[in-house]
């Protein structure tokens, strides 16, 4: 008897879902928004809006300890550009640093540094930049070398000869400094959350005003799986969108997934759920679609933009308005694509956004459902 029932809610359910892809299909502007803005942006976005860095996480790697790289150091701590994290101690930490995010530029002395320069006239200093994000790592080695180079003209000054620095600069995971290495990430979190979301939101509110969801829900499935058949097509969908992205990024951008493409999509499927179950959380509180969209455009569109680091550095923030990002979603995938789309990290190096994104999910989830069964059920 309870298989057999089984069996109904499941038909049910897919019936349910199936009518729901068909209203999608039947909806030319809902079409529209859900493949055409990913296609469009993300061939619009060819380059990033970028400010002024500072305050930029660095690290030193000085083995000689002289006169002359503490002066430079010591310039370089003192410029409101730049804040020197840690000093390394071997090369091996510096790729550790790049890895874990700790840092976006370092700067290597070599062995002997102050003797050469005094006794050769000539020296050589590593910068090392994470050019993940092109705009950002070419600003900060510019600001390094102004900084060398003021060192430099206040030698030259006291001294009759000559010196010279030779600076070597290194981009590291993106050599070529394509801002699609930083755009795409940013695109893929800003269709993702507001299509999802939007989406989402405005197909369950739309029942709302019809009056239809009441008889929606009074039907023999269960109003949990009523609300999660509204929201698998939309799922599905994006699924097609993450699809559409990655091709057009790989094959038009000739943007490399250096990463586990399985890792990519998994971590694009979490994010996708976070997003629908914000979408959730906007319907229940809403009454009309004209609320739902203002809340789900406004309310999502301006803290992606802004706070998940894709047009702006969160570090240039104040403090408040860089805590308020932490509540962004987001910011922690655009954070999960860089580094296994970018950088071709694992799992080890984004758990911890991971476990972020799932906390919210089940936060969202949650909280709508309760909403849900307080107001429809």
């Amino acid at each position: 008897m309870n298989h057999e029932l089984t069996t109904v809610n499941m038909k049910q359910f897919l019936a349910f879902v199936k009518k729901e892809f068909y209203h999608i299909w039947r909806d030319k502007q809902t079409l529209l928004i859900l493949f055409g803005m990913p296609i469009a942006q993300i061939m619009i976005f060819g380059f990033a809006l970028t400010n002024e860095v500072k305050n930029s996480r660095i690290a030193v790697l000085d083995p000689s300890r002289d006169l002359a790289t503490t002066a430079i150091t010591e310039k370089l701590e003192a410029s409101r550009y730049f804040d020197i994290q840690q000093s390394i101690g071997s090369p091996q930490e510096i790729v550790s640093a790049f890895r874990q995010g700790k840092i976006r530029l370092a700067v290597v002395f070599p062995p002997g540094f102050r003797k050469d320069l005094l006794q050769q006239n000539s020296a050589q200093i590593q910068l090392i930049a994470d050019a993940s994000d092109p705009n950002t790592a070419t600003t900060l080695t510019r600001y390094a070398q102004a900084v060398i180079q003021d060192y430099q003209e206040s030698m030259e000054s006291s001294s009759k000869l000559p010196y010279s620095i030779r600076l070597e600069t290194r981009m590291l995971y993106n050599p070529q400094l394509k801002g699609a290495y930083n755009f795409v990430p940013g695109v893929m979190a800003m269709i993702l959350m507001l299509v999802c979301t939007l989406m989402t939101s405005i197909a369950i509110v739309r029942e709302k005003e019809r009056g239809t969801m009441e008889v929606l829900l009074a039907s023999p499935l269960k109003p949990i799986l009523v609300i999660l058949a509204k929201a698998l097509p939309y799922l599905a969908l994006s699924m097609v969108n993450i699809a559409s992205i990655l091709l057009l990024s790989v094959y038009v951008l000739e943007l490399p997934i250096a990463g586990s493409l399985l890792l990519l999509v998994g971590e694009s499927i979490l994010f996708t759920v976070t997003s629908l179950s914000l979408g959730l959380l906007v319907s229940s509180i809403t009454a009309s679609q004209q609320v739902a969209m203002l809340i789900s455009l406004m309310g999502m569109f301006l803290p992606t933009l802004m706070f998940s680091g894709f047009m702006f550095p969160i570090e240039n923030m104040p403090l408040p308005l860089q805590v308020i990002s932490n509540l962004v979603p987001a910011k922690w995938y655009f954070y999960i694509v860089k580094a296994v789309m970018i950088k071709g990290l694992g799992m080890a190096s984004i758990w911890k956004e991971t476990l972020v994104l799932s906390g919210m999910t089940l936060f969202f989830l949650g909280l709508s459902l309760k909403k849900f069964k307080i107001r429809l059920a």
